[in-house]
């Protein structure tokens, strides 16, 4: 017998921002690079970058639920999972991600974290570089912007991925789990633990760190006041 359910507050205003964000930016950065508005790429990218680092603190202070000691589970674990869910019986509930949907989110950031590097090394066909790029040798920064580009094709690759997974729970498994992701909350079985929610004071805390960072980077990651008031260089003549 099921237990009774109970309107439960599952994921945090910053864990669906972050979410909901990068479902809008990847798009926009594909959009973007495809139509040579390097400008722009590079704003969005700094954006990433913050919302990146973001989820990493908070996967170490925020809510119960979106701490990796909490969501990433070992082998057995994920084993056990995915032979339950392919067995065709209804799926799980868990207060959080599920044993599997643990290590995509850590795959996902692993890649955008490795996305907005190269990104900041690398150097276009035409030259143009990032805040970083004259850190790096002349081909070492057109190698980087080539990896770069496939990066965006293994991202692209994993999102398509991630949708049709979610597709599937909704319609095979019937579990609609995107609603929980816009509202905040779901009903689950009184026996599953409600997770712990972080105050807000906390995220906005950890935003303003990563968002500095960011904003610091974008500066070509200056090490003095002069720097500082110095835009970062824009091409490679600009440091050559």
């Amino acid at each position: 017998m099921q237990a009774p359910l109970r309107k439960t507050r599952l994921w945090d205003l910053p864990i669906r921002l972050v979410h909901w964000s990068l479902v809008v930016l990847l798009p926009a950065m594909w959009w973007t690079a495809e139509n040579d508005n390097l400008s722009l790429h590079m704003t969005l990218g700094y954006v990433v970058l913050a919302i990146v680092a973001f989820r990493i603190i908070w996967g170490f202070v925020g809510s119960s639920n979106a701490r990796f000691s909490q969501f990433l589970k070992g082998p057995g674990a994920v084993a056990g999972y995915l032979r339950g869910f392919f067995s065709g019986g209804p799926a799980k509930a868990h207060a959080g991600h599920n044993p599997a949907g643990g290590w995509s989110v850590l795959i996902l950031l692993a890649l955008l974290a490795a996305q907005v590097g190269l990104g900041l090394f690398a150097l276009d066909e035409d030259n143009v570089g990032s805040p970083l790029t004259s850190m790096v040798e002349y081909d070492t920064a057109r190698s980087l912007a080539e990896i770069h580009e496939l990066g965006f094709n293994l991202i692209l690759a994993f999102v398509v991925i991630h949708i049709a997974a979610v597709l599937y729970y909704s319609l095979v498994k019937k579990d609609r789990i995107v609603p929980p992701m816009v509202t905040g909350s779901r009903d689950l079985p009184d026996d599953v633990e409600a997770p712990r929610i972080a105050p807000l004071w906390k995220a906005a805390v950890v935003l303003v760190i990563t968002g500095a960072f960011a904003w610091w980077i974008s500066k070509g990651a200056p090490t003095s006041l002069e720097q500082l008031n110095q835009p970062p260089p824009a091409s490679m003549e600009d440091f050559m």
